[in-house]
């Protein structure tokens, strides 16, 4: 079985496509991204210390940067699961926080993600209550 940072670093197919359908916030026919979870990983560790983006703005901004005008929702779902667990594994081999994704500047108690996540939600809640953001 991978672990966690082999899954992240598993070569995707990604790029920006039209959307097939309308779905939430995301209208037929708008350029969508559909990320690698390394492009989320990436763009998770540009995002500064004490601040936070919720999984909206993230998928705005992924768009945005990537010459979108939306990023797939299930894609980055998908996606977070692998960034957090992959730099929890980094923190536990002796990793720094500094060297790690910060996923927890985006996900919270209230992201469906961390409830799925192997290590429990209290590592989330530690790291911003130390970066003064809301749990």
């Amino acid at each position: 079985m991978k672990n966690w940072n082999d899954r992240l670093n598993t070569p995707g197919i990604n790029g920006v496509k039209p959307t097939p359908r309308t779905v939430g916030d995301v209208v037929e026919g708008q350029p969508m991204l559909v990320p690698t979870a390394r492009q989320v990983d990436d763009f998770i560790r540009s995002i500064p210390e004490g601040v936070e983006m919720d999984v909206r703005a993230l998928r705005t901004a992924l768009a945005i940067e990537h010459g979108a005008e939306v990023t797939c929702p299930v894609t980055i779902g998908y996606h977070l699961r692998p960034v957090a667990e992959a730099a929890k594994e980094d923190f536990e081999r002796g990793m720094t926080l500094r060297d790690i994704a910060p996923f927890w500047r985006v996900l919270d108690g209230k992201t469906p993600t961390t409830r799925k996540l192997s290590f429990g939600a209290e590592f989330v809640a530690t790291q911003r209550k130390r970066e003064g953001l809301k749990p």
